[in-house]
């Protein structure tokens, strides 16, 4: 559910590990981009013989696009990765619970929100869990099983299983602010950004303290500016307005650098400068 840049790298994950698979956007022409994004990924690994054309062709036939909430009558598992507004994800799964089997399992992507909230949208809260991929989601091992406060140990082991089978390495947690890794990598990376202009250090002297110096596989900017610099300020958000810890909150400069439409690499600018390419 939903076929942006997650969504539609959970898809490309389900479609690779043999998953037959449906996904569902607002309108055709969306879906098709999120298509033709997919193919795209997948012809580079053709490209590197990393997969033939024919297993290529074959993994695609595995995706069907649709537009219709009925398409999900007949799916074991689905993944919503819609916008991260509680109110759509409520509307939503209360629209999923009316069209999908008694016993199939809704799972969120969310990655700032409360999975028992958004469970609190279904009549079986039981079979809600969350999913947490990390961006980019076919690259990232990692995948975060969020148990609800109802969540059935049956759910929580089917979705861990699920994980596997994509190839992730998935970990299990309840469902807190923030769950394990945003929890801890949230206000590190405001403390990062903070320190910006505390110690009047530029970026690229920030990004190699860290990886020189604290043995970090990538700067704390570099990594923002991959994440996306709006999602990072809404994940704060989101947390400092459950836990109302001061390090939670997103700093001032990275708050303009949002509103000025420095995103990072989607936008081309953030801490640095991309190509288009």
């Amino acid at each position: 559910m939903g076929l942006g840049a997650m969504g539609a790298g959970i898809a490309q994950l389900a479609i690779e590990a043999g998953y037959e698979t449906v996904g569902r956007e607002v309108t055709d022409d969306l879906g098709q981009k999120a298509r033709d994004r997919i193919s795209h990924y997948l012809q580079r690994k053709v490209d590197k013989d990393r997969m033939t054309a024919e297993e290529q062709t074959a993994v695609l036939e595995r995706f069907s696009l649709t537009t219709d909430l009925g398409a999900f009558a007949e799916c074991d598992l689905v993944i919503e990765a819609i916008v991260e507004e509680l109110d759509a994800k409520l509307a939503l799964f209360a629209e999923l619970e009316k069209v999908v089997r008694s016993d199939a399992i809704l799972a969120t992507n969310t990655s700032a929100l409360s999975v028992t909230e958004i469970a609190s949208a279904v009549t079986t809260p039981e079979r809600v869990v969350g999913m947490h991929f990390f961006n980019p989601a076919p690259l990232m091992p990692l995948v975060e099983i969020v148990r609800a406060e109802l969540s059935s140990d049956e759910a929580v082991e089917a979705a861990y299983a699920v994980g596997e089978r994509l190839g992730k390495r998935p970990i299990r947690c309840h469902d807190t602010p923030g769950f394990a890794v945003n929890r801890i990598l949230i206000p590190l990376l405001n403390d990062c950004i903070r320190v910006l202009d505390e110690a009047r250090i530029s970026p690229e002297d920030l990004d190699t303290a860290m990886t020189a110096g604290a043995g970090w596989p990538m700067g704390p900017c570099t990594l923002v500016d991959l994440v996306g610099i709006d999602v990072h300020v809404h994940a704060s958000n989101a947390l400092y307005e459950k836990l109302r810890e001061p390090r939670m909150a997103p700093p001032p400069r990275i708050v303009a650098m949002k509103n000025a439409g420095l995103l990072g690499r989607k936008s081309g600018s953030g801490f640095y400068r991309y190509d288009e390419t």
